[in-house]
């Protein structure tokens, strides 16, 4: 059994990772590279592999750093099946589309061919199989079954054996627990683990503080009348933070003021969100609960959805104070940069990180300390007030990923620690050779591992 890191190797985006045996060659996901654009340019560089080769694709979640290169794949000739649990090739669908566009204008700015267009993505879904938790797929010599991962709608960890041998495949891990969605399920007795680490050295405060802190950033802003900004991911972090602001406005835990969601593709996700909701599979049995007492978890007063272009710009007519949710979650693109350019420059202005901001972007600058940034070819002054909520992370900080890791202990052989960077990687590598003492390392981009 041989494993290849094709992505997601010391980094956190791109995840891809090649997994031959004897009678099957697997993928497990197939995602964009992301650098401090949305597409980093060696993504329109050919695979190191044969698509044609490939007999299975199975994709741990949605999030186009794991999916974003699947039309590609196609394109390039792959016509072998794809897998995954029924939200994530649902949500797939829409992410790949959305980003046909985006990823167009990367590739003139590359001045090389468009990565895919959008007749791929619809023949791609025609090979795509939707299976459910824990139901066993066999590919040539390989049975593989997907369990709950806890991070988004749908995500997977993905268990794989063969030759007598275990290995799985961590996706990304949940942050626990979610408002809504089920925890991740404990790790099963494996031979090989292949783990993220994007919170390898961070701890999380305390999650059952995350909603108090977010009332009083809102309580903060609102006094100053200012605008509370909120770069989102379009899918779980938008919905977790309607999720959120429903049950603190319902309370009357913070004043009545315009709430929006100016993403599109985040109000698209939503009502996939809603197909699931009292789904007991996916949705926790608290949400759905609330769900069947008549309460829309997704709808309340003052919230506005804004679909068109036109509706975007009238957010800027809108008196402060407000609160405003946009795309993308670390400003590559998106609505949330025309805010970050008005917005910004006001003292009277917040702007909260809810998600992990990866190295170059302008998310990670502005995080990160910056006073003045490009965007939109405009240098724009940072004087808000810059404030994170690691709570809200969808990702499992270290303490929660040495826990879910711990009972393989006396079972796995190795450990590949992927999808973070190296200041994360490593001393999660470390850690876990010092707790429970498991051998592990944190493989370099395009290692061959013999298994």
């Amino acid at each position: 059994m041989r494993l290849t890191f094709y992505g997601g190797a010391r980094s956190v985006t791109g995840a891809n990772y090649l997994l031959e045996t004897k009678k099957a060659k697997i993928l497990i996901d197939c995602g964009l590279h992301q650098d401090s654009r949305y597409c980093a340019s060696h993504n329109f560089e050919p695979f190191q592999y044969d698509p044609k080769s490939i007999d299975a694709v199975f994709i741990t979640h949605a999030h186009i750093d794991h999916a974003g290169r699947l039309p590609k794949l196609y394109r390039d000739g792959f016509r072998g099946k794809i897998f995954s649990t029924p939200p994530t090739k649902d949500s797939a669908e829409i992410l790949l589309a959305d980003s046909e566009h985006i990823l167009r204008m990367e590739a003139e700015r590359e001045k090389k061919p468009p990565l895919y267009g959008i007749q791929d993505v619809v023949n791609l879904m025609t090979i795509w199989q939707k299976i459910p938790y824990r139901q066993k797929i066999t590919v040539g010599d390989c049975e593989i079954e997907l369990r709950d991962a806890g991070h988004i709608l749908g995500s997977a960890t993905v268990y794989v054996r063969t030759e007598g041998k275990t290995i799985v495949f961590s996706g990304d891990l949940g942050n626990n627990p979610s408002p809504f969605i089920n925890p991740r399920e404990p790790i099963l007795p494996v031979d090989y683990v292949v783990m993220e680490g994007v919170y390898g050295n961070r701890v999380h405060e305390e999650v059952g503080k995350r909603k108090d802190a977010l009332e009083d950033a809102i309580e903060e802003t609102v006094k100053k009348k200012g605008v509370f900004l909120v770069p989102v991911f379009a899918l779980e972090r938008t919905q977790e933070m309607i999720y959120e602001l429903h049950e603190l406005v319902q309370n009357r835990r913070i004043p009545k003021v315009p709430i929006f969601v100016d993403s599109p593709l985040a109000i698209k996700l939503t009502a996939i969100y809603q197909k699931y909701s009292e789904d007991e599979t996916y949705f926790n049995k608290e949400s759905i609960s609330v769900i069947r007492k008549g309460d829309a978890i997704f709808d309340f007063p003052n919230l506005h959805l804004t679909l068109s272009t036109e509706q975007s710009k009238e957010i800027a007519n809108v008196p402060a104070p407000k609160v405003v949710m946009a795309g993308s979650g670390m400003s590559h693109a998106g609505r949330i940069l025309f805010h970050e350019r008005l917005y910004l420059p006001n003292n009277s202005t917040t702007i909260l990180f809810v998600g992990y901001q990866s190295k170059g972007s302008i998310g990670r600058e502005i995080l990160d300390g910056a006073k003045v940034v490009t965007i939109l070819g405009e240098e724009v002054s940072v004087n808000a007030s810059v404030k994170s909520i690691g709570g809200y992370s969808a990702h499992a900080d270290q303490p929660q990923l040495l826990d879910w890791l711990s009972p393989s202990r006396l079972t796995a052989k190795r450990v590949f620690v992927v999808q973070s960077e190296e200041e994360e990687a490593m001393p999660l590598v470390q850690k876990i050779k010092d707790t429970l003492a498991l051998e592990a390392e944190a493989p370099l981009p395009g290692a061959v591992v013999e298994l």
